[in-house]
């Protein structure tokens, strides 16, 4: 099983969501986060005082077996791409073991998608 973390642009969340789904990937999470890179943020000065440069982005959690590994980075690269700067990194680690709770299944029969 691999772990894929994906840091993404918050405007391509609910495109990159969808096609997730559309490959049969519909068990993640994500949160939103904020972040700093290569990419200028304009600051806004209003009353002598300016916004913050911090990035708005979206960081996806994603287990998948590995079978399913090359299809959903596959999946983030050609979703969340803009071919701009800032259109994100997705990193990808090994899981030794997982475990369904309500079941106590482990390994690949604990994850949802069973393909």
């Amino acid at each position: 099983m691999k772990k894929i973390e994906a840091i993404i642009r918050r405007s391509k969340f609910e495109e990159v969501k969808k096609a997730l789904h559309d490959i049969d990937i519909d068990f993640f999470s994500y949160t939103d986060c904020y972040g700093v890179g290569n990419e200028k943020k304009k600051k806004n000065v209003f009353r002598g005082s300016s916004d913050t440069d911090f990035i708005q982005r979206v960081q996806l959690s994603i287990v998948v077996r590995d079978i399913n590994l090359r299809k959903t980075v596959d999946c983030l690269l050609n979703t969340a791409y803009t071919g701009e700067v800032g259109d994100g990194k997705i990193f990808v680690w090994t899981i030794d073991e997982s475990y369904r709770i309500r079941t106590r299944e482990s390994g690949d029969e604990s994850m949802y998608n069973k393909d």
